[in-house]
């Protein structure tokens, strides 16, 4: 399962994949945003911690993977991807034409500079 840390006050969750993706860990994420999401709207954030990307299991896991970005991308105002992985670090700009959220790499070195971005969108709501 991909370790996980849901910032209910924030609205931003943190995701550390460490092992290939598989369906479980898309269901699990669902399940954990989902209510979130409707109480609230939306998700202000998601921080995506990896050193590595870890790949997917199976078939099985990328395609749960898509669904899970199609099912949520609009309910996501920014992403984060924390990584100083070649194929993470452009990422987000191949994502960028794919997802409504506005998404930005930094180095693994930066969480406190990525959760301050994410923050931000949190502050112009209040």
């Amino acid at each position: 399962m991909i370790p996980y840390e849901l910032m209910q006050i924030e609205g931003v969750l943190i995701m550390t994949p460490e092992a290939p993706l598989e369906i479980g860990d898309f269901q699990k994420l669902s399940e954990e945003i989902d209510p979130y999401i409707e109480v609230h709207g939306e998700l202000h954030g998601l921080l995506i911690d990896a050193k590595a990307f870890p790949g997917w299991q199976n078939f099985a896991g990328l395609i749960a993977h898509l669904k899970f970005v199609v099912n949520h991308h609009k309910k996501i105002q920014k992403v984060a991807v924390l990584s100083d992985d070649s194929f993470l670090s452009t990422a987000p700009t191949f994502a960028d034409h794919f997802v409504q959220a506005e998404i930005k790499h930094f180095s693994h070195s930066e969480m406190d500079q990525a959760l301050h971005w994410l923050m931000l969108a949190t502050k112009a709501l209040s």
